[in-house]
């Protein structure tokens, strides 16, 4: 029985399913998602370690131990939380148009002033410090955020959005925070801390955030010449825009007619995007005019002299065809410069070269610019610089049947060849007779484009739409591979932690202390991986960790009692018993061999013997220091008497030496390196391509994969300084290829211009 038509919208207006999302909005919903993602990655991190500060900086066990608590809580809750955050944001984008926020992030305007009084008071807090941080961002960001909204609301022209409904305004993000730490079980004050944590994060990072949105937009060409928000004209008065305002089109139509009155006109914008991050699109008017200033051209659109034969754009256009027929098959080996296979096409019939219009001579030029730039760029194998540089003569024929398609970011040729470089970047080539599916692939594209393309730019849709249903096929397999060598690195680095931490222990307990050689054993393999197991379970913080270690310090001391008085004896028997008994059980506990536990428990009490042997042989002597009673009676001060168990890592921990044998220049270059980040290395006079597949922060660790997600490389902090100083190491460049090429162009035409 059908009822969807029993379904009213109240609204007056029809919501968007999360079906019939437009594709943009998609994109902009997964690229924001993931970087949003990685942005709550870096705040747990610091908060981790901002509590571990404060507990270490508290007046009272009270307050040390609500820190402690907080940094418990948001360790079990990381996860739940950052799929929290991730699901509230992304049903903004699902459900826009009906999106209903929920009332954890709800601001003072919506609270009843009347009842104030039934609001808690810690609801309250944590209302006024979500509203001050929405407050802030929108003061800080309100440039991006503005432009962001504009072109969301241009994707959906027939919904109206509020603050509050907007995909990716702060409102939503901190929303979907407040819902977050809702529900965190810890005290308000440490819920206070970490809200001013998030404030201080998201006051840095969102900057980045909100540009990279804009940029995504743009790549899919919405409004890519919009860089500031038009000012509205007042009520009543007549829809006057300044002349330095971008126009901004209500539908792809009108879009490509302002483009078109604009390239016509003699605009001299061409400088830095502030929310592009980069040169901004410049028209082809402006490039052309960057050029003739370069080259002081006379070019003209009509015939060449007498003799001179002229091709116009149809003729260039057929001749290319033919061209690009004749450049279909391919042996494998570099590929001829674009100016190199035009030799042919402006041959004419008497041998000389053939005159072309001032228009397509500056496509020409542009195009074979481009070009020269993706051929030598290091940050592609030559195989891959080889495959794409073929389908030189098929963008020249878009070009110069297009001239938007050098300032229209969402060309779906640029959009092309981005994916096709960016899923290269770190490809290697497999061994003879290995199967190798993305050369495979992009081959495919390539013959495809060589073969099938005429003057139908749907073609490029077509493949753009099939290769990217491939490499995000790719990409899943490789983050399932990437994630499980993650947890399997994180999982060794805190065994390793624990490992070292539990040994450090032991072996400071254990200084100067004169231990029978079948108790030290027991020491060193039994009761280590002891405290192993309970370091791994709750970690430095937890409480069974503070029983372990008070419990080591009484094993040590029950065998070599310093100082000895005359209360010593009595002492002994009294702790003893309890010293064997607790033994026991944290080796039943962690499942220690029985037999095992029986010796070193006959090995302990062997050495107990001999310890009261010699108090009765020692001659005692009056205790004249009141600390050491008290070291004998009173656990908590032996343990406050113990030299602090090292808690920085092993690579942190080195000496300044080896900090000194790399520059600093090159420390904060692997500081600043993020995860996902390509490089090239050199081992054994071989280059392998590899990216950062994750940073494990215990060990100091750096760990690379190949494009596979295969491990191939780890490094430490001065190590990886060290080899990228020494070129051993080299960052590879993996932004989009096309708008690189285009930035190179602008800069090297402005710098000839200057010179």
């Amino acid at each position: 029985m059908k009822q969807d038509n029993k379904v009213v919208s109240f609204s007056g207006q029809k919501p968007f399913s999360r079906f019939d999302l437009p594709p943009a909005l998609v994109r902009l919903r997964d690229t924001s998602g993931q970087s949003l993602k990685s942005v709550l990655g870096r705040f747990f991190e610091r908060a981790d370690d901002a509590l571990f500060e404060l507990a270490d900086r508290a007046g009272s066990n009270k307050d040390q131990t609500v820190y402690f608590d907080a940094m418990r809580e948001l360790r079990l809750r990381r996860k739940t939380m950052v799929v929290s955050v991730l699901q509230y944001v992304s049903q903004a984008f699902n459900d826009i148009g009906q999106f209903r926020p929920r009332q954890t992030g709800g601001t003072l305007d919506e609270v009843d002033h009347d009842s104030l009084s039934l609001v808690e008071h810690s609801d309250l807090e944590q209302r006024v410090a979500i509203d001050n941080l929405i407050s802030k961002l929108r003061n800080r960001y309100q440039s991006p955020i503005q432009l962001l909204s504009l072109r969301v609301n241009h994707l959906v022209p027939g919904v109206e959005l509020v603050d509050n409904q907007m995909p990716l305004s702060p409102e939503v993000i901190c929303g979907g925070v407040a819902e977050a730490c809702a529900d965190l079980d810890i005290d308000i004050r440490a819920k206070l801390v970490v809200l001013k944590l998030f404030d201080r994060l998201l006051a840095d990072t969102l900057g980045d955030f909100y540009q990279e949105a804009n940029r995504t937009l743009i790549s899919e060409g919405i409004l890519p010449d919009v860089k500031r928000v038009p000012v509205r004209p007042s009520a009543g008065k007549p829809d006057a825009r300044s002349a330095t305002s971008a126009p901004v089109p209500s539908s792809p139509a009108q879009q490509g007619s302002e483009e078109k009155t604009r390239e016509q006109g003699n605009h001299q914008n061409y400088g830095y995007d502030p929310i592009q991050g980069g040169v901004s699109n410049a028209t082809f008017s402006e490039l052309s005019a960057l050029l003739h200033q370069r080259d002081n051209a006379n070019i003209t659109d009509e015939p060449g002299s007498a003799g001179q034969a002229y091709l116009d754009t149809d003729r260039l256009m057929a001749r290319l065809s033919q061209a690009q027929a004749s450049f279909g098959n391919w042996d494998g080996g570099e590929v001829a410069s674009l100016d190199q296979q035009l030799q042919s096409v402006l041959r004419a019939a008497n041998g000389q070269k053939a005159n072309i219009g001032q228009v397509d001579s500056d496509v020409i030029n542009l195009v074979s610019m481009l070009f020269d730039f993706i051929l030598e760029d290091r940050q592609l194998h030559p195989v891959m610089k080889a495959l794409i540089g073929r389908l030189q003569i098929p963008v020249l024929k878009v070009a110069l049947s297009d001239k938007n398609f050098f300032n229209r970011g969402g060309h779906p040729v640029r959009k092309l060849l981005n994916e096709l470089a960016l899923s290269a970047i770190g490809w290697s080539e497999k061994r003879s007779g290995q199967r190798d599916p993305l050369l495979e692939k992009i081959e495919s594209v390539v013959n495809r484009v060589l073969n099938e393309f005429t003057n139908n730019v749907s073609l490029f849709d077509e493949l753009l739409k099939d290769f990217s249903h491939f490499t995000d096929l790719d990409r899943r397999r490789r983050e399932l591979v990437e994630q499980r060598l993650r947890d399997a690195e994180e999982g060794r680095a805190r065994q390793e932690r624990a490992c070292e931490v539990a040994e450090t222990l032991v072996k400071d307990f254990a200084a100067e202390r004169d231990i029978p050689e079948p108790v030290l054993e027991m020491l060193g393999e039994a009761w280590t991986r002891y405290l192993q197991w309970v370091f791994l379970r709750e970690g430095e913080e937890g409480e069974r960790w503070a029983d372990a270690r008070e419990l080591t310090g009484h094993l040590v001391w029950s065998v070599d009692p310093h100082p000895i008085d005359d209360s010593t004896r009595n002492e002994l028997l009294r702790a003893i018993p309890a010293i064997v008994d607790e033994f026991r059980m944290a080796l039943q506990e962690i499942s220690w061999d029985p037999f095992a536990t029986d010796i070193a428990i006959r090995d302990l009490e062997l050495a107990h013997v001999d310890v009261f042997q010699r108090l009765a042989t020692a001659p005692t002597r009056p205790s004249t220091v009141v600390v050491a009673e008290e070291l004998v009676t009173e656990p908590r001060a032996e343990l406050e008497s113990v030299p602090p168990v090292l808690s920085m890592p092993v690579d942190e921990a080195k000496t300044s030496e080896e900090e000194t044998v790399v520059s600093q220049h090159w420390l904060d270059q692997t500081s600043r390196l993020r995860v996902g980040a390509w490089i090239e290395l050199i081992r054994d006079d071989t280059k392998l391509r590899c990216k950062l597949a994750a940073f494990i922060k215990a060990t100091g660790k750096y760990i690379f994969v190949n494009r596979s997600g295969a491990k191939v490389a780890e490094y430490r902090r001065q190590e990886l300084g060290a080899a990228m100083e020494s070129g051993a190491v080299s960052m590879l460049d993996d932004g989009l290829i096309f708008d690189r090429a285009l930035e190179s162009i602008i800069d090297n035409l402005r710098s000839s211009r200057k010179d």
